[in-house]
C-alpha cells in the first residue's frame, strides 16, 4: 500500500484504488490520511476530490461510497445527526467504498467526547470555528493519546476485535501509538480573530494537518455581506492574504470548495490538497429546476 493508484479495475488487476493505497491494517481504522495530506501537499499525488454530505442521510451516503470519491464530509455540525447515526455514515463510506473514500466528520464545536466519538469511529476530524491557541491545544489534546502528544484521548478498548482489527500499522508500534499517525485534523479559520491568531497556532499546535478558510463565516463574522463567501472588500482581501500568507510561512496545506470544473478546478488543485466538489444538498436542489422545467413542458397551451 505504498503507492497511490487511481486505477478503473478494467485490467482485471488488484490494484489499490484512491485511497485504497492509504488505508489501515483494517476498515475499523482510519486511513493514513495524514500522509495522504502530505503527499497531495509535496505533489505526489493529485488533489483529493470529495463530497460534502449535508444531509446526514444513510441512504445517499450507501449510493455514493461505491462512486470513489476521495473524501466525503460527514457534516456534524450543522445537521440533526446523533453519534450513531454519524457513526454508521462512517462506516458506510468506509466499507461501502472497500476503503477507496476517506471519511472526514466535522464535529459540533470542541467538545472532547465528540472528537473521540468521530475517531473511534474511525473517521479523520474537521474542527470548526477555531480561534485561539488554548482552542488548538485543547482539540489536539482530545484527538491524541498519550502524554508525548499531549494527548488527552481515551483508548477505546472494544471498539476494535483484539487480534483481529487491532494491530499496529507499522509491526513495531501498538495500535494506539499508530493511530497517532493515521487520522487527520483538519481546522476550519472562520474570523479575523482566527485569521490573526493563525500563526501562533499553527506554532503550538504541529499536529493540525491541514486548514480550511470558512470564508462564509468569517465573512459574516467581519460584519460583511454573506455573498457565498466572496467579496472584494479592501479589509476581506487583505484577510484573505494574511491567510495565505501564514500558511505558507508553515508550509501548511490548505482545503476548500470548488464546485466548478475545467479551468477553476484544475487551478484550484494547485493551491489546495483537498477540494469539495460536490454535495448532496446542490445535487437535490437541482430537482427543483427540473420540476419547473418539466411543469412547463406539461403546461397546457392557450388556443
Amino acid at each position: 500500500m505504498a503507492s497511490h493508484l487511481h486505477l478503473n479495475g478494467a485490467n482485471g488487476t488488484n490494484a489499490p484504488q484512491g485511497m485504497q493505497a492509504y488505508m489501515g491494517p483494517s476498515l475499523f481504522q482510519p486511513h493514513r490520511a495524514r500522509q495522504a495530506i502530505r503527499d497531495a501537499h509535496e505533489k505526489k499525488i493529485p488533489c483529493m476530490i470529495g463530497y460534502y454530505a449535508g444531509l446526514s442521510s444513510l441512504p445517499i451516503t450507501r449510493f455514493l461510497a461505491p462512486m470513489g470519491y476521495d473524501i466525503v464530509w460527514i457534516d456534524w455540525e450543522h445537521t440533526s445527526c446523533d453519534v450513531e447515526t454519524m457513526t454508521s455514515m462512517v462506516h458506510e463510506a468506509m466499507f461501502m467504498s472497500a476503503g477507496r473514500t476517506i471519511p472526514f466528520v466535522r464535529v459540533p464545536g470542541h467538545d472532547h467526547a465528540a472528537i473521540g466519538f468521530a475517531l473511534d469511529a474511525g473517521a479523520s476530524i474537521v474542527i470548526p470555528q477555531l480561534e485561539t491557541v488554548e482552542q488548538a491545544k485543547h482539540v489536539c489534546s482530545a484527538a491524541k493519546f498519550g502524554s508525548k502528544n499531549r494527548g488527552t484521548r481515551s483508548a477505546p478498548p472494544f471498539r476494535m476485535i483484539p487480534g483481529l482489527t487491532d494491530m499496529g500499522l507499522d509491526g513495531q508500534r501498538d495500535v494506539w501509538q499508530n493511530l497517532n499517525d493515521q487520522a487527520a485534523i483538519m481546522v476550519q479559520i472562520e474570523s479575523l480573530e482566527g485569521i490573526n491568531n493563525l500563526d501562533a497556532i499553527l506554532t503550538e499546535c504541529p499536529e493540525i494537518d491541514v486548514v480550511w478558510l470558512g470564508s462564509l463565516d468569517c465573512r459574516i463574522s467581519m460584519n460583511l455581506p454573506a455573498n457565498f463567501g466572496q467579496g472584494t472588500e479592501p479589509e476581506w482581501l487583505a484577510a484573505v492574504e494574511k491567510f495565505n500568507a501564514t500558511l505558507k510561512k508553515h508550509n501548511k496545506p490548505k482545503a476548500g470548495f470548488c464546485m466548478q470544473g475545467g479551468e477553476e478546478l484544475a487551478k484550484a488543485a494547485q493551491e489546495n490538497v483537498l477540494l469539495i466538489h460536490s454535495a448532496d444538498v446542490m445535487q437535490l436542489m437541482g430537482m427543483a429546476q427540473q420540476l419547473a422545467a418539466a411543469r412547463e413542458a406539461v403546461a397546457l397551451k392557450k388556443e
